[in-house]
């Protein structure tokens, strides 16, 4: 069917500079996708599982342009270019699959298994790197061999030095940030009407009048109002306050004795699992408010901020902004521009205090220790400095010791701007700083895949790059530095163009 005053594209081709059709060139989907295979499992039986570059290409899209589950699946669904990118062999207008099965992705996608495709993307950099390698021409050769005699001395030197540093190599610098929930900002009183508003419910459902008679009485037109008066108030007072606290929790007091009279009536248990969690998150609330009521506190142990979140917890960060972040805290790993996860954890932890086993863990993914380490004060403690001492590691950081002591600068101010920076692209682009999963796996494997997108977006941009060494090895020349912009701009549009097998010669003559 033709639409009346429009024009369809589709008798024409892809525009083969498209952003999704250059990335599509650049991510080693083969790699990405054996690696994910292996992690998830593929069961024999039964229906075909989706294919592996759809379920990782859809979170890359997800995640790219900052998009929910469900607008994720209607952008492909209309969008030819990202249908391309995840290997469609034509145009379908119809939905890949349910907006529902990313939470079955996500769970697929923890952090192990992103860690180890993280692990598997900087590998193949390395492999970049390794053949970008310009290879010297003959008349370079002829002048090595004539000085090669004199340079045997210097040759053994290196060899041993190599030997020496084969246990050290690379440099790894250390951050920890929080990653902030999509929650509501949480008070008591908001959280004690939320509790008081779900108990009601779970009366609404225990109730049977031929088992239980009268139903209880709740008040909840009265607790409403007792609750939006305060809540309403521009100009609220601390007595205020703690009055209306106190109302709300001997409502829920009251809604929680007649909760487990209904249940006590029951023959069988009548509450499904969700909602079993519900009264013990509301039961463990109400244990919480009401010690920091009667102990007239404002902080306790595991703290609940969100009644269908219970697994928050606040983190304070001491910022201008926001002095405190309710959500899960990472610890990353930059190496080479790659960001690997090495803790992500609900409740609060010191970073410092956990800095031997990141150590430990670069070892276990680069098969060596780090020969420097770049981090800020909190990990520069007496103790780590003489582990990382023991170790043979440098650690680049302010000296300990009085100022007229410690006149020689160790470390530049803008050496640590890459972590921060890794930090501020995914919470401005990717959105790091607002995490909507509900749940606590999906939400860790949500917060894991935001590294995995940034860390494929740095491999596509290396590729670029590693084109034009490849380019410069067949020709046999090195260009200028205007030049060389020339070129990384002709790589974006002509990449897609280079067909396997086909040597470009003075292409940019």
């Amino acid at each position: 069917m033709v639409l009346s005053g429009f024009e369809t594209p589709f008798s024409q081709k892809l525009n083969p500079s498209n952003r999704w059709v250059v990335l599509a060139g650049k991510i080693p989907w083969d790699e990405i996708c054996n690696v994910y295979s292996k992690q998830a499992g593929i069961s024999r039986t039964g229906r075909p599982p989706i294919s592996p570059r759809m379920v990782i290409g859809s979170l890359i899209i997800k995640h790219m342009c900052n998009l929910d589950d469900r607008e994720t699946v209607a952008q492909i669904a209309e969008n030819m270019y990202m249908q391309y990118f995840l290997g469609y062999s034509s145009f379908n207008p119809d939905p890949p699959f349910d907006a529902s099965l990313f939470v079955e992705f996500r769970s697929r996608m923890g952090l192990e298994q992103i860690n180890a495709i993280n692990e598997r993307i900087h590998r193949l950099y390395q492999g970049m790197m390794d053949k970008s390698s310009v290879k010297t021409t003959d008349k370079e050769n002829e002048n090595r061999n004539q000085d090669s005699g004199n340079n045997v001395a210097e040759a053994t030197t290196a060899q041993e030095q190599s030997a020496e540093t084969l246990l050290h190599k690379g440099r790894v610098l250390f951050d920890a940030t929080a990653c902030p929930q999509d929650i509501a900002y949480p008070t008591d009183l908001g959280l004690l009407s939320d509790a008081r508003e779900k108990s009601e419910e779970l009366i609404d459902l225990i109730y049977k009048k031929e088992l239980h008679g009268n139903k209880p009485r709740t008040y909840r037109k009265t607790a409403r109002k007792d609750y939006l008066k305060i809540a309403q108030n521009k100009n609220k007072s601390r007595k205020a306050i703690r009055k209306g606290v106190g109302k709300q929790l001997r409502y829920l007091a009251r809604n929680l004795r007649s909760i487990y009279k209904l249940l006590d009536k029951c023959e069988m248990f009548r509450l499904k699992a969700d909602q079993q969690k519900y009264l013990l998150v509301i039961h463990t609330l109400y244990d919480q408010q009401k010690k920091m009521f009667d102990a007239k506190e404002h902080s306790v142990a595991d703290r609940i901020v969100s009644i269908h979140q219970p697994h928050v917890r606040p983190m304070v960060r001491g910022k201008t902004t926001a002095k405190v972040e309710f959500g899960a805290k990472i610890h990353v790993s930059l190496v080479d521009g790659y960001a690997f996860l090495d803790e992500l954890s609900w409740d609060a932890f010191n970073e410092g205090s956990h800095m031997i086993n990141y150590v430990e863990q670069y070892r276990r993914r680069f098969g060596y220790y780090p020969q420097e380490v770049l981090a800020d004060q909190i990990y520069c403690s007496r103790e780590n400095r003489k582990l990382l001492k023991e170790k043979g590691i440098k650690l680049l950081a302010k000296p300990l010791g009085r100022p007229p002591a410690v006149k020689k600068q160790h470390v530049r101010p803008g050496e640590r701007n890459p972590i921060e920076g890794k930090f501020g692209q995914g919470k401005t682009a990717y959105g790091l700083n607002n995490i909507k999963a509900r749940l606590k796996d999906t939400s860790e494997s949500w917060i894991a895949c935001i590294f995995l997108v940034l860390n494929l977006v740095k491999l596509a941009g290396i590729a670029l790059l590693w084109l034009l060494v490849k380019i410069k090895a067949k020709t046999g020349r090195l260009l200028s530095f205007k030049q060389s912009l020339v070129e990384q701009w002709l790589d974006i549009a002509l990449w897609p163009l280079f067909q396997p097998g086909k040597i470009v010669v003075n292409i940019y003559s």
